[in-house]
């Protein structure tokens, strides 16, 4: 079992190492800012683990910020920082940030991106904002993406159409995809995706229980 604060204070340390050497120029600051935003994110998903859901949710705020305020200056096609905010929102259980994420991922064309990456963003803003047909379309297009993982457009596409049975097998896929992993962002083991995916489900009225030593408890 991981020590979830040791991991949280490391992550933590890592942030604000980055905010005291932040550049002014243009591409190291977003460079620096997206390794801000994510060292952030690390800090609030070890905390969710350590089931610390307010001083989670503090990180899990700052890591949007970081990511939004590093779109700037990214270049295009710079998709997975609306992916991240959007995520980080939704974790923090702040929905009208999330929305207001999304509605930003919409606008600046993720929707009509030629990228799987770009899609993907917008198929998640389309659900956060309970856009269920648009949603759909969306999925539908990136199970056919090679390189795009098929169960979380699986998991995204029966989000969109209510279909519980659909959904129970995609989720149990996508953890699974986490739980045979070795490789974890920022060294978290943490399943942000399935915890993601769960969230946006209860929304939609679908309840699907699965436990995993990659959630909280």
């Amino acid at each position: 079992m991981p020590d979830w604060h040791e991991l949280a204070t490391r992550a933590q340390s890592r942030y604000r190492d980055g905010e005291g050497r932040l550049p002014e120029e243009p591409d190291p600051r977003q460079r620096q800012l997206t390794r801000m935003g994510n060292a952030a994110n690390a800090a609030g998903l070890a905390l969710l683990m350590a089931g610390e859901a307010d001083d989670a949710r503090t990180w899990l705020l700052l890591a949007a910020d970081r990511w939004r305020e590093s779109y700037v200056e990214a270049p295009a096609g710079s998709w997975g920082r609306p992916i991240g905010a959007i995520k980080a929102h939704v974790l923090a259980d702040d929905w009208e940030a999330a929305g207001r994420d999304a509605d930003w991922a919409l606008e600046e064309g993720a929707a009509t991106s030629e990228s799987p990456i770009g899609k993907y963003a917008a198929c998640l803003a389309l659900l956060v904002v309970g856009r269920w047909r648009d949603a759909r379309v969306l999925a539908d297009d990136l199970r056919t993406h090679d390189g795009f993982p098929t169960d979380v457009a699986d998991a995204m596409a029966f989000i969109a159409a209510e279909d519980v049975a659909g959904y129970s097998v995609a989720i149990d896929s996508v953890l699974d995809s986490f739980e045979t992993r070795s490789d974890y962002l920022e060294d978290i083991p943490v399943a942000d995706t399935v915890l993601v995916l769960q969230a946006i489900a209860r929304r939609r009225d679908i309840e699907v229980a699965v436990s995993s030593p990659l959630l909280p408890t």
